[in-house]
């Protein structure tokens, strides 16, 4: 680890830097939990940091020509390349930095898409920039298929839930695959820091990212966002829902530092998948059988996830 991050301290709630990088005003749905995350990781970042968005939820609510949310140097591009233009940007500063062209003081690149742009579309770009061991931090906003082009279902999309494209009916009952689970992908990649967080827990999240931005070299950080949208769920329970996901282990809270394995939350007590699923519409559908496989797998995952911590 580098000295910065070492001697990070962690912010308090009393200490929340009050700057907003992005900005309020954008035109996210109601209840929207992506951008909750979004503006969580955006405070705890800065304004010394440059943006390099993937097309999705975020880049459309943000960005309306002639207006924008953004009050750092921002750029769009497409679906699947976020992760190469950011290792580009980071290339770039770094080869003008050397010749004097700007100054020398840190800046932090981040990469930041959805499920779909980070697990599926550009998931080789991501992999190649991790490979190359590149100074950036990617963000992953998961919200569990694309939303901004209608309920898609994409390789995060929960077994079980219903999306437009993985409807259930007298044949099937909704997605059949289980979630990609991206934290462990970048983890094989051998690089400093991956981490997951949740909105619910606002100060894990803001410092699992300062952290992440203080390590050198590549780090992911893979957000749980709800999309009441999406998911047919009430906006104003979007951060219950968040808790729950934690409190059900659906959505556990650890860091790999350095493929050390370190659990945010352990849930000594966890609460049914049933508490989970119920008042999402996605899931309304899923008969017992299926529940009681989702409470099972749930259940086998989460052990694996502690072994690997006790292990470490």
């Amino acid at each position: 680890m580098i000295p910065e991050f070492e001697k990070f301290k962690g912010f308090k709630a009393k200490s929340i830097p009050k700057d907003e990088p992005l900005a309020p005003g954008h035109r996210a749905c109601q209840g929207c939990g992506e951008v909750l995350a979004l503006r969580m990781v955006m405070k705890a970042l800065g304004k010394d940091v440059i943006v390099c968005s993937a097309t999705g939820c975020m880049e459309i609510i943000t960005t309306p020509y002639p207006h924008t949310a953004w009050r750092v140097p921002w750029i769009h591009i497409a679906f699947e390349n976020a992760a190469a233009v950011a290792s580009g940007v980071e290339s770039a500063r770094k080869i003008m930095r050397r010749k004097g062209r700007v100054p020398k003081k840190h800046v932090d690149i981040m990469a930041v898409g959805g499920d779909g742009a980070t697990g599926d579309i550009g998931l080789q770009w991501i992999s190649g920039a991790f490979e190359r061991g590149h100074d950036f931090l990617y963000v992953c906003l998961d919200n569990e298929a694309y939303m901004n082009t209608g309920v898609q279902r994409s390789g995060c999309t929960p077994y079980g839930a219903m999306t437009t494209t993985s409807p259930p009916g007298s044949q099937s009952f909704g997605q059949v695959t289980w979630k990609k689970n991206i934290p462990a992908i970048a983890v094989a990649h051998n690089i400093p820091y991956v981490a997951t967080a949740s909105p619910a827990y606002y100060l894990d999240l803001m410092n699992k990212v300062k952290k992440a931005a203080l390590v050198k070299g590549p780090a992911y950080v893979h957000i749980y966002s709800p999309c009441p949208t999406g998911w047919g769920s009430a906006g104003e329970r979007s951060i219950e829902f968040s808790k729950l996901a934690v409190e059900t282990k659906v959505f556990p809270l650890y860091e790999v530092i350095e493929g050390r394995y370190v659990m945010s939350r352990k849930i000594n007590k966890p609460k049914p998948v049933t508490e989970y699923l119920k008042g999402q519409k996605r899931f309304k559908h899923l008969d017992d059988a299926h529940i009681d496989y989702i409470q099972k797998r749930v259940d086998a995952d989460y052990e694996k996830l502690l072994k690997l911590s006790e292990m470490t």
